[in-house]
């Protein structure tokens, strides 16, 4: 991704980081989960730089913030809307905007990558940081399935480097899953567990596993769910009402499915497959295989177990 347009070398620390107070941070992604952590990080006050390719996402993504917060502003400053005007504002005067990546991360404490799901994306992306932040700045990844010690490789500062999962709609939901590697300090550890909590998020610690805690939990349990269905023992929309009745879930596994995005779940139980084929947790889905290869991604297209047209 062409982030850098500055070429600026620094020195780099190899030495454990001291505990970091992240007040300011950059989000390198506008899509709706980058903007999602931007929103709630400038709403409790943190300077946030927020980051892509093209001003004209960048502009989408601010205009998509402004429509959250004012939201936000309908429930909580119902009978105040003076009040709620200038928190919208406020807020709004935390984030700023940026296509430079390089010059971007030379003042942040925090750097949180989301963008698309590709190792070898982010790691070069991580790489060309490396050498552009200062000492003290932390690296995290908001990867859902990817290693974190895979995505650190790219770089010299190991120690300072782990995830940072958030959930969509990120505003909305309260868990922050923070992942250590077994190179992550545990001063950078606790400044990601404390800025978590910062954001008003709970956070949960996780080994670096594939799937962490929930996707681990969560994608094996959807999966099954569709073969289930692919043996004949349940309809989709029976095993939906059975899951949110019995169980208590808010959506079903197929409607989860179609939330998400099939294309999601392929990737993340390909990726898995691949590393553990003998796992028959992951092995692949026929039906899931043949929707994505026919475009039915879910909600985001239209069609997927349902149909949304």
């Amino acid at each position: 991704m062409a982030f850098f347009t500055h070429h600026v070398c620094r020195g780099l620390s190899t030495s454990a980081a001291r505990h970091v107070v992240i007040k300011h941070v950059m989000i390198i992604g506008g899509g709706q989960m980058g903007a999602g952590v931007a929103q709630v990080a400038a709403s409790t006050g943190h300077s946030v730089t927020l980051v892509d390719t093209s001003d004209d996402i960048l502009k989408k993504a601010v205009k998509g913030i402004e429509g959250s917060l004012k939201r936000v502003v309908k429930k909580k400053f119902a009978d105040k809307p003076e009040a709620g005007e200038e928190f919208v504002q406020k807020v709004l005067q935390n984030v700023s905007t940026s296509t430079d990546a390089g010059s971007a991360a030379q003042g942040a404490d925090l750097v949180l990558e989301a963008i698309v799901e590709n190792l070898k994306i982010k790691q070069d992306l991580f790489s060309g940081l490396d050498k552009l932040a200062p000492a003290h700045t932390i690296f995290a990844s908001n990867t859902s399935s990817l290693p974190i010690s895979d995505i650190a490789s790219s770089t010299n500062r190991l120690d300072r480097f782990g995830g940072l999962h958030f959930f969509n709609p990120v505003p909305m939901m309260k868990l922050v899953e923070v992942i250590g590697t077994s190179a992550t300090s545990q001063e950078t550890f606790d400044s990601l567990l404390n800025f978590s909590k910062m954001l008003g998020k709970t956070p949960v610690s996780c080994k670096d596993t594939p799937g962490f805690i929930v996707n681990r939990l969560l994608v094996p349990y959807i999966v099954e769910a569709i073969r289930l269905h692919e043996r004949g023992h349940g309809s989709k929309e029976d095993i939906d009402i059975a899951m949110k009745l019995g169980a208590g879930y808010p959506m079903g596994p197929f409607e989860l499915s179609d939330y998400v995005g099939l294309d999601t779940m392929k990737f993340i139980m390909d990726g898995w497959n691949e590393k553990d084929p003998d796992n028959p947790l992951f092995a692949p889905s026929e039906m899931v295989n043949k929707l994505v290869a026919e475009g039915k991604y879910g909600k985001k297209t239209g069609e997927g177990f349902y149909k949304y047209k």
